[in-house]
């Protein structure tokens, strides 16, 4: 198996956290020379990473690989023991997916324009902090996220979180973290997780790379190389 992912994605962070947990040692992973291209959609309809290469099939969108993963190494499976600690756990991954990392994203176009349109900044950060506000309903009061050992939950919470305190303030935002007494508590506690800190530090090597121009460099390269292929 392949899994297509880079250092900054947070979709595919959430992924490699998963992978790494659950201990699976038989997944390479790669960033395709099509993706900086832009030619990715000849790889994946959807155009986005992360996607999974199994045996000639590509499976995208985060979500659906992490429950791939659970189906295929069921002994390690990191979605719970109940179906309401199950349903736990899909619904905070589902928060920190869609009304945190999906909302921060769209945001991140306003800072590409010469003149941000402050309205859609409010609108979508109004959503990151709506996002945070239900967290703080769901969210336990132990090391994780839900129960008392790693989940999924906690594999999409990390980027999420991550994004939320490095990013939101750049957009004219205040880090809607420290606002949420639980989800702050439980912040603090996971960053000390093995695996957390692994995402952690290549998200870190991730935007370092975008912001020294490293990440704009390798595209280049890899378009040039394109060119005289």
């Amino acid at each position: 198996m392949k899994l297509m992912t880079g250092d900054l994605s947070p979709y595919s962070a959430k992924l490699r956290m998963q992978i790494y947990a659950m201990g699976i040692t038989d997944i390479k992973f790669e960033l395709p020379v099509e993706f900086m291209t832009g030619k990715f959609k000849e790889i994946s309809p959807i155009g986005r990473i992360p996607a999974l290469e199994v045996d000639g099939t590509i499976i995208p969108e985060s979500e659906i690989i992490a429950e791939y993963l659970d189906e295929i190494y069921p002994d390690k499976s990191m979605v719970g023991d109940t179906p309401l600690e199950r349903a736990e756990i899909r619904t905070i991954s589902r928060i920190a997916d869609i009304y945190l990392m999906n909302n921060i994203f769209m945001s991140l176009s306003q800072l590409m324009t010469k003149t941000p349109n402050q309205g859609i900044l409010d609108l979508l950060l109004g959503q990151v902090n709506r996002g945070i506000g239900a967290l703080e309903q769901h969210i336990g009061t132990g090391d994780y996220a839900v129960g008392d050992k790693l989940t999924r939950a906690d594999c999409t919470l990390v980027p999420a979180l991550w994004m939320c305190q490095g990013t939101v303030p750049r957009l004219g935002g205040e880090n809607p973290i420290p606002a949420a007494e639980k989800v702050a508590a439980y912040w603090e506690k996971i960053q000390k997780n093995e695996f957390a800190a692994k995402i952690i530090e290549e998200m870190k090597r991730g935007m370092k790379a975008r912001l020294d121009g490293t990440e704009a460099k390798m595209r280049a390269a890899a378009i040039e190389k394109e060119k005289n292929s």
